[in-house]
């Protein structure tokens, strides 16, 4: 692991600190590129405009007319956790914008039976629901066929998505299509969610209502009561963390520690053993949304939307605690994948002086359901772009990759379809996450797209690329090393594209043990004063003397909180 220190710019972070900002803070923002306050506003007024989004007033229209005429709307929603907070918030906003409730309806597909997106199989599910409108969240930038099969049958059609539409290929025949990645928008903010498209769509819709004389300023809906999802969709997704973004997930994280949350984000919070008036982007990523999409994963991500939807807390207390019996299901398949990638690797590895450039993993004991998340684990531990096959429920050989910084996933995609024609059935998704069907023999077909992606990978990375590095905060000063700077980090929005701060400093190793069979708990020397520390995941054990990258954190035991060091990473 090589340990590189982030560039500070000193005029940058003095211009910061002179403008109030707290010293340590004013180092770690300009070290993320961040050159003003204004960057750091979090009000809502500091928001772009919905109008920026291309086709949003267009879908704002289209909304509002649909509302007027009382018409069925149904909401065609995904199964991971930006799809089930955007169906939430779609249900949930134009509910408050005037939409009887009886003329709101929604679908969401399975993943095992249905696949992803806006296919003629989920159009039929609208079908007796009787809708008028469809309304696609995250999804439906690439389906052409659903589309024209819901025009078939005389409904429009509103597409709201956030993935990059299909290379040289024309748009879906949609009514309407609100998507940052398509041909022609130009809203600063490219890294929107698909909640937060939603989001903002309906923003629009409340404006051109409020055009039409349904109300004015002062008796509008108050939108803001949907942030809490918004926040929530937008860590979940691990989307960029960009200046319009960072504002959304911290307008929401507001009003969490305000107590003002949906009963179902209330009772996530509460099955994870989190706190509410507490709230981080570490809990959304980390606690509420693994439980929210394990839904999706290995179950129907009914039961996730409609936590988000009662506004019954005993119902949603109930959902709650389903949810999480899943999530602890799908850990132990995880675990079960991950030991047999682990011997599969091993396998891989063994007489080779370095990993491939990429790789693709296949066993027919894999669930579909989880190979995103072994792709990760795999992809975290060589650093390498990785795929992970699985055979689906529907027969067909479905697969989820993870990339590493200068390999766009889809991009790769793209080419690998071009060079070995019928191999991809479909594919799609972002730079550094994406999906792909196979067809052919499972073991053929894998080693032929494992090959391919090799190809590509060998194009486009240098050893420099695939080299680990680990950016770092530099040294922790010690008068900074106290529960105060712990607040103050989590007081901010941390995440894709805007990391948490890591610190890096020479310890020495006075005491070293694993607790739990598999982490690592030190005891350390760090300028001249003991600390405490752990490795989690780590049971090597560390010279005496070492440099680390570290988290600063509070260990909470019986009551007592105590400062501990969160260890990521030793230098190499």
């Amino acid at each position: 692991m090589i340990l590189s220190r982030r560039d500070i710019p000193p005029r940058v972070a003095f211009a910061l600190e002179a403008a109030g900002v707290h010293p340590l803070l004013a180092r770690l923002l300009a070290a993320r590129g961040v050159r003003s306050v204004d960057e750091i506003d979090a009000s809502a007024s500091r928001l772009l405009a919905p109008e920026l989004l291309a086709g949003a007033s267009d879908a704002a229209r289209l909304l509002a007319d649909a509302i007027d005429a009382g018409q069925r709307i149904v909401v065609v929603a995904d199964y991971d956790c930006d799809g089930a907070t955007a169906c939430a918030v779609a249900m949930r906003g134009l509910a408050l914008l005037g939409a009887p409730r009886a003329a709101l309806g929604y679908v969401v597909p399975d993943r095992a039976r249905h696949g992803y997106g806006l296919t003629p199989a989920v159009v039929d599910l609208a079908v007796p629901l009787a809708a008028a409108l469809l309304v696609t969240v995250d999804n439906g930038i690439a389906s052409h066929a659903g589309v024209a099969h819901a025009r078939m049958l005389g409904m429009k059609v509103l597409v709201t998505d956030h993935h990059l539409p299909a290379a040289g290929q024309p748009l879906p025949a949609a009514d309407v299509i609100v998507d940052p990645s398509q041909p022609g928008c130009s809203v600063p903010s490219k890294a929107l969610a698909g909640v937060g498209v939603m989001f903002y769509v309906l923003l629009a819709t409340r404006a051109e209502l409020r055009a039409r004389g349904r109300f004015d300023a002062a008796t509008q809906p108050r939108l803001e009561a949907l942030l809490d999802l918004v926040a929530l969709g937008t860590v979940a997704d691990v989307v960029r963390l960009d200046a319009n973004n960072r504002r959304l997930v911290a307008l929401g994280l507001k009003r969490m520690r305000a107590g003002l949350v949906q009963p179902g984000v209330a009772a996530l919070f509460g099955v994870a053993g989190r706190t509410a008036t507490r709230a981080s982007a570490f809990d959304l990523g980390f606690a509420l949304g693994p439980r929210l999409n394990a839904a999706g994963r290995l179950a129907d991500m009914t039961l996730g939307i409609e936590c988000l939807l009662t506004d019954d807390a005993a119902r949603a207390a109930s959902l709650a605690q389903q949810l999480d019996a899943i999530n602890r299901e799908r850990r132990e398949v995880e675990s079960g994948m991950r030991e047999q990638a682990e011997r599969a690797l091993d396998a891989l590895l063994a007489g080779l002086d370095d990993a491939p450039p990429a790789l693709a993993l296949y066993d027919a004991g894999f669930h579909e359901g989880v190979v995103g998340i072994v792709a990760g684990r795999v992809k975290d531990r060589l650093h390498r772009p990785t795929f992970v096959f699985a055979r689906g429920a529907s027969g067909e050989l479905k697969g989820s990759g993870r990339s590493i910084a200068g390999f766009h996933l889809r991009d790769a995609l793209d080419l690998v379809a071009k060079r070995e024609p019928g191999l991809l059935l479909r594919f799609g998704g972002h730079a550094m996450a994406a999906g792909c069907t196979l067809a052919g023999d499972a073991v053929q077909a894998v080693a032929a797209f494992d090959a391919a992606l090799r190809r590509v990978a060998a194009e486009w990375l240098d050893q420099a690329t695939l080299a680990r590095t680990l950016r770092t905060d530099g040294p922790l000063a010690p008068d900074w090393f106290n529960v105060e700077t712990v607040t103050l980090i989590e007081q901010q929005v941390w995440g894709q594209g805007f990391e948490p701060p890591l610190f890096c400093d020479e310890v020495q190793v006075l005491q070293q043990r694993l607790v739990g069979e598999r982490h690592l708990k030190l005891r350390l020397r760090h300028a001249g004063t003991l600390r405490e520390a752990i490795w989690f995941n780590r049971i090597e054990p560390l010279p005496e003397r070492t440099r680390l990258a570290y988290r600063l954190a509070l260990d909470e035991w019986n009551g007592q909180q105590r400062l501990q060091m969160v260890v990521e990473a030793a230098a190499s």
